[in-house]
């Protein structure tokens, strides 16, 4: 990609997940959560970086690269056991969709959908470890005409 195609957001939060096998994510994240993909480098044989649009938002990765800790900072799931410290909330409008979609590419159900006092909620695990939750707020109640 050019660097006219695409302009990183200049505000609010970016996530920046590390992966093990980068390819194979962007391919995964692009069949499970409809993402497109902005930009793509690849650095000594693995994915140095991709940004990716899920939903209006953005999402960042790169395979992880233990030899380069000071660069780098981070490490993908599978290196802690397929464990990871956070949950990925998608908003959506039909939670049940997204994580329907999302299974049939390959996620692991973490926990079906079922309703929540704030509507609709479930999660899954994806193949390269990471969390993800898909939320349908429940409409908020029109006020009463005067």
């Amino acid at each position: 990609m050019t660097d006219d195609t695409y302009a990183p957001p200049s505000s609010g939060v970016a996530p920046y997940l590390s992966v093990r096998d980068g390819g194979a994510a962007i391919d995964f994240y692009m069949r499970a959560f409809a993402a497109q993909l902005l930009e793509r480098y690849d650095f000594e044989g693995k994915l140095g970086h991709a940004t990716l649009q899920i939903n209006e938002g953005i999402v960042m990765l790169a395979d992880e690269f233990p030899e380069h800790e000071a660069m780098i900072g981070n490490v993908a799931p599978a290196s802690l056991g397929n464990r990871t410290t956070f949950t990925l909330n998608l908003y959506v409008t039909d939670a049940d969709s997204w994580y329907d979609r999302a299974i049939a590419a390959g996620a692991e159900e973490v926990r079906a959908c079922r309703d929540e006092f704030f509507g609709r909620h479930g999660k899954v695990r994806d193949p390269f470890g990471h969390v993800w939750s898909f939320v349908a707020l429940k409409p908020h109640d029109a006020p009463a005409a005067a």
